[in-house]
């Protein structure tokens, strides 16, 4: 009888391994916080998106969008940053843990990643990306295209590691999300201008960036994602950012802006419910995260918070990436702020208002 080869064996054990693993966590309750029934079983998480969800991948690509450095990750374990735009955890990682699946969603071209990591799930997300093409090449992010490219050289290397069977299952059980827009309406529509010479009426733009939107959720359905979740654009004329540039004196909440964040949010929610009834045995879920935020920055008092319109860092005004650095001042309660820098919120925000979320939504997944 001939016996296998050293490398053969090796891979035939850690195989075994891989598939001991996957059957425990079927045996044995997981510790997530949103209640799941009993014969449901979410095995993984996968997050494409920009900043508000990147947990790192922007460290290994060349672009000034990105935040590998103090004070961001100050409330992060450690004090360690980490390359997410926020004081500690982004909305990846909780949303990871409170599925029972793994305490920090890791991004995917970090080169440490190991084959049972790759099996609970990974992060694509990039800071300063969008649906837009455009909009990723402003800032030198990773775009949508390239993103899924990612994705799917990812289930090559799941194959590999568990087959293509255990693959299959991984992806249909498992939870997607996709969180884009952000950047597409506030800088390349409104701050640069770059699309509004083409798409003088916002509502074309919109109809642009919903279009996309459709078509990258059908590419990760015909690749094997079901259970697909898809947040809407939050009150974009409500961050600091675009209040101090365009609110005026007051620095109000900028209303042109959140109108056509309202816009664009209408035709996204009529469009998933157009192509969710076409892709069959699909969750495709619409989740807004608009009206919690808007209902957080109006009543933050409700809230615990304090401050509604200024970022921790620096001034709060217009520091974010690169501007929010060591050099400049950190607010004395961090807890107290709804937002982390000009753009993105705290770590605070993100766990009072995405369990929350999760629970409302969690019922169209399964």
């Amino acid at each position: 009888m001939k016996l296998p080869s050293s490398h053969s064996f090796l891979t035939l054990i850690s195989t075994i391994i891989l598939h001991l693993i996957f059957f425990f966590s079927l045996c044995f309750e997981t510790n997530a916080k949103v209640e799941l029934p009993e014969n449901v079983l979410i095995p993984a998480l996968f997050v494409f998106g920009d900043s508000i969800m990147d947990t790192g991948n922007n460290n290994f690509k060349k672009t000034i969008t990105r935040c590998d450095f103090a004070p961001y990750g100050k409330d992060f374990p450690g004090g360690v940053p980490t390359g997410r735009f926020s004081n500690g955890k982004a909305p990846s990682d909780i949303v990871a843990e409170e599925l029972g699946i793994k305490e920090f969603l890791p991004p995917y071209l970090d080169p440490k990643l190991n084959a049972t990591e790759l099996a609970t799930g990974v992060c694509f997300a990039s800071g300063g990306s969008g649906f837009d093409h455009v909009t990723s090449k402003l800032l030198n992010a990773i775009p949508l295209s390239s993103q899924l490219d990612s994705f799917k050289e990812y289930i090559e290397k799941l194959k590999v590691s568990v087959g293509e069977n255990r693959t299959n299952e991984i992806l249909a059980n498992s939870v997607f999300l996709v969180v884009f827009g952000s950047n597409d309406i506030s800088n390349t529509y409104f701050l640069t201008r770059l699309r509004k010479i083409k798409y003088p009426e916002f509502s074309d733009y919109a109809d642009l960036l919903v279009s996309i939107a459709s078509n990258f959720t059908k590419e990760i359905y015909q690749l094997g994602a079901r259970r697909i979740g898809i947040f809407n654009v939050p009150p974009l004329g409500c961050v600091p950012l675009q209040r101090t540039v365009a609110g005026g004196s007051e620095r109000k909440c900028v209303e042109e802006y959140n109108n056509a964040t309202v816009l664009f949010n209408d035709k996204l929610s009529n469009e998933i419910d157009s192509i969710k009834t076409n892709l069959s045995d699909s969750r495709i879920v619409y989740m807004d995260v608009y009206s919690r935020t808007l209902d957080v920055i109006v009543n933050r008092q409700n809230y615990g918070f304090a401050n509604e319109d200024k970022g921790c860092c620096g001034t709060g005004k217009l520091e974010v990436g690169f501007l929010c650095n060591r050099l400049g001042s950190i607010c004395s309660n961090v807890s107290e702020h709804v937002f982390w820098d000009s753009f993105h919120p705290t770590e605070i925000f993100y766990k009072i208002t995405i369990p929350p979320l999760l629970k409302n939504y969690m019922s169209q997944f399964l």
